[in-house]
Formats: C-alpha cells, sequence, structure tokens
C-alpha cells in the first residue's frame, strides 16, 4: 500500500500490520494494511480481506464495549481504515489470560510457575481456564520483541502509576469480561487477548484495536472439555495456526532463520480463515469490499474535513 499525504498531516509511521498518520496533532488515520506478522516480522506475502476483518471486527467490539471505558475511534470511513482521536500511549501492553495456553503454558511447560510477576498453579493441563484471568503485561517495544514485565517493574521504571496501574488493570478485566461474554454467545471462548492503553487530558483511554484475531485466541467451545481431557489440541481461531506452521519450517524469527515460502494455496487458506473468525465473532456474514487506493484516499480525506469543519 502507498504512503498517502493528507492535509494537515504531521507524521507517519508503519507498523507491522498498520499504516498510523497523525493529523494536526490530534486525530489517527489508522489503516489496517493486509500483512501479517509472526514472531515480530512481516511476512513476505499479503492476505485478502485480513486489513477488513481486523478493522470490523475491532470496529464492532470498541462499540460494543465504549460503556466500560472510553476509546479513541471516532469512524471508519472505508473497510479497512480507522480515524480516531490521538492518545499519549502507555508504553505496556496489557495481556491477560483466562487460560493456559500460547506464551504462558511454553513458560509453563520449561518449569516455571510465575509469568510476569504472577504465580501459576501447580498440576495445570495446557488450555486449562486459570481460577481468574490473569495479567501479564508486556513492554511495547518500537524495534524487536515485547519484553515481559511485572507490575512492580512497570511501576518502578515509570511505565505507568500505581493508580494508573489499578485502573489499567480494572479497565483490562472488566473488557475481558465482556469479550468473554460476546464469544460465550458466539459459542466461543476467549482465551487470551491484550489490550492497549492511552491518556487524552489526563483521561485514559482504550487505543488501538480489540478481540481480534491479531491480538486475541478464540478456542471453539462445542467438545471443549473433551479435547481438554483427551490431552488434543484444541480448535483455535486466531494467528496462532500461521506460528505453528513456520515453527513446523523451522522458523520462529531468530537470526539466520529463512522465512518458508507461502503458496497461493496456503495464502487464500489463511484469508478463508481469518473471514472465518470474523463469521463466529460476529455472527454476521463477511461482505468483502476492494477499494482503490485513490478511493480510500478520497473517502479518509472527505472523513477529516468533516471532522475539522465539524470542530469549528
Amino acid at each position: 500500500m502507498s504512503h498517502f499525504k493528507f492535509e494537515n498531516q504531521i507524521s507517519f509511521y508503519r507498523g507491522k500490520v498498520r499504516d498510523v498518520y497523525t493529523i494536526s496533532d490530534e486525530w489517527l488515520v489508522m489503516i489496517v494494511s493486509d500483512r501479517i506478522s509472526a514472531f515480530d516480522v512481516i511476512l513476505p506475502k499479503t492476505i485478502p480481506y485480513k486489513g477488513q476483518v481486523l478493522n470490523q471486527i475491532a470496529e464492532k467490539m470498541l462499540a460494543a464495549t465504549s460503556d466500560i471505558c472510553p476509546n479513541w475511534l471516532i469512524s471508519t470511513p472505508a473497510p479497512n481504515v480507522s480515524i480516531g482521536k490521538k492518545c499519549e500511549p502507555f508504553k505496556i501492553e496489557m495481556v491477560i489470560r483466562g487460560n493456559l495456553t500460547g506464551h504462558a503454558w511454553r513458560t509453563y511447560t520449561s518449569g516455571k510457575r510465575v509469568l510476569c510477576g504472577v504465580s501459576m498453579s501447580e498440576g495445570m493441563r495446557e488450555n486449562d481456564f486459570f481460577t481468574h484471568p490473569i495479567i501479564t503485561p508486556t513492554t511495547k517495544a518500537t524495534e524487536g520483541h515485547d519484553e515481559d514485565i511485572s507490575k512492580e517493574d512497570i511501576i518502578q521504571k515509570g511505565l505507568a502509576t500505581e493508580k494508573e496501574w489499578e485502573k489499567l488493570s480494572e479497565y483490562a478485566l472488566q473488557l475481558f469480561s465482556r469479550g468473554r461474554e460476546i464469544a460465550d454467545n458466539q459459542g466461543l471462548i476467549l482465551a487470551d487477548t491484550k489490550y492497549e492503553f492511552g491518556k487524552i487530558n489526563n483521561q485514559i483511554c482504550l487505543m488501538d484495536e480489540i478481540h481480534t484475531p491479531d491480538s486475541s485466541r478464540y478456542f471453539i467451545k462445542e467438545g471443549f472439555e473433551e479435547r481438554l481431557i483427551h490431552g488434543e489440541k484444541q480448535k483455535q481461531l486466531s494467528k496462532e495456526f500461521v506460528r505453528e506452521w513456520l515453527i513446523q519450517n523451522d522458523f520462529m524469527g531468530k537470526e539466520g532463520q529463512q522465512i518458508p515460502a507461502m503458496t497461493d494455496e496456503w495464502i487464500n487458506e489463511i484469508s478463508q480463515r481469518y473471514i472465518e473468525l470474523y463469521e463466529k465473532v460476529t455472527g454476521e456474514s463477511f461482505q468483502p469490499v476492494s477499494l482503490g487506493e485513490e478511493e480510500t484516499a478520497e473517502k479518509i480525506s472527505a472523513e477529516l474535513k468533516r471532522l475539522q469543519e465539524y470542530k469549528h
């Protein structure tokens, strides 16, 4: 995707998946690309409709949680574009886990029973529910890998005050509870996710996207207990299947490792899995929209003009 130039634009940032434009130091234009990343590496091929899937799930989830805490989103002028308020970000990600899976399980099997300063009980199985959801934050790295960090270190390093940490934790737990409720109604289990927060005029706001397959892991509820009892793999809707494919092909983002070739069939399968997740999570059928770059830029410019006029 091209690098656009908008009126009153003061900066541009290209993330692993998102292109973010800052307008008048007041608004952010976030374009969710079809790029896909794993192990903090951008894979060489794009995934059709992935950006639209992520953006539209996030839009629905932000609307469904806006009574819990304020969020940054103002509007979505195009299927893969969100415009919202610019926040001063906390340099941490609030990772919240309801089940022992993914990174937490890898830590557990290595023999450790403490993750980010949080204790995990003995005798747990992979994918078991924690008694209560746990918060295992990470630093938000501008480059390289995010790193696990404890509440104590966050406060000590000045990444958040104790009071801010309490509020961030409260919001994260309430958002996770709502996310689980929404998932449950769709026959899913929200196993883990992450939230990013920032501040606008000293008010804590939810930023970025929430409850999408890029930031969350969903298990299929039907048959979950049986698979758990028999030690079988859980059926899940998340990006984990891409990570597993990379691991099988000897790639974990480490130096000297080669990204395996992605065939057209595999790219199509990933796209279909993202669309399936959209439909399972929202309960609505996915309507693919393909807009050209020119049309996308026009829609964004028209919305920014509306916001500017509304302000005056």
